[in-house]
């Protein structure tokens, strides 16, 4: 599978894909808050990732609006938020093949970068 989960009105996001450049038309877009992640979507980035709360944005202005941040939050609950709110979705996530690449860390970014350069 080559997928990136991503929002188009985020510049950071557009910012990164644009660095993606030639291997970009290889993947399938998908603006997460045009189109909302389904549960099946989610946990097969769970299974790759290793954890619910690996994918979880606490960056997201409702984090501290929900006062999340004072509680210890259980991976169901991590899902669940995911799935109600596409803002707690860290992103972009970048799915190529097997792997995972998850957020915008320069470090993934140029991870996913690398990856996609392989076939």
């Amino acid at each position: 599978m080559k997928k990136i989960y991503h929002l188009a009105n985020c510049s950071t996001c557009q910012e990164i894909l644009d660095s993606f450049g030639p291997h970009l038309p290889n993947f399938e877009l998908q603006d997460i808050k045009t189109q909302k992640i389904t549960e099946k979507q989610l946990d097969e980035m769970q299974a790759l990732a290793g954890s619910y709360e690996a994918l979880f944005s606490r960056r997201a202005l409702k984090y501290r609006e929900l006062g999340l941040n004072n509680k210890t939050l259980s991976e169901l609950e991590y899902k669940n938020f995911i799935l109600d709110e596409y803002t707690f979705l860290k992103r972009p996530v970048v799915i190529h093949n097997s792997a995972i690449f998850i957020g915008n860390a320069p470090k993934v970014v140029a991870a996913a970068r690398e990856a996609m350069q392989k076939k």
